[in-house]
């Protein structure tokens, strides 16, 4: 079974920070790309950032840019998310997802395994 469990989403204030984490079962991360996604409400999913299969690390949205940051422990099998200031605009579902490339997709379109998400709410 090849499969993605994010975790780590809750309630945080507006300045909070959060940190997700995307583990793996099934499969060990190393020589994939993993993207990190998410989806507001009534909008459409919007890439965020992704970290290649070496470390090197993609943006995919300036609106989180000095916020997030995404890093992997691969000896755990885990991908994380950091993401700092929050504001409510952050506010969504947030998805990881992995992709057997060195490199991480760009444009944010190609990856094969999705986790099922964790919500995010930055509200008082």
């Amino acid at each position: 079974q090849l499969q993605l469990v994010e975790s780590g989403g809750g309630l945080v204030q507006p300045g909070g920070s959060l940190r997700l984490s995307c583990a793996a079962s099934g499969f060990s991360l190393d020589g994939y790309s993993i993207g990190w996604f998410r989806q507001a409400p009534g909008k459409e999913r919007e890439g965020v950032l992704c970290i290649n299969s070496g470390g090197g690390r993609l943006l995919y949205t300036y609106s989180v840019e000095g916020r997030f940051i995404v890093s992997r422990d691969n000896a755990k099998n885990t991908v994380y998310l950091e993401m700092n200031s929050l504001k409510p605009e952050d506010t969504a579902v947030y998805y990881c997802a992995a992709q057997m490339n060195y490199y991480c997709p760009d444009p944010a379109n190609q990856f094969e395994y999705w986790g099922q998400g964790t919500q995010v709410t930055v509200s008082t």
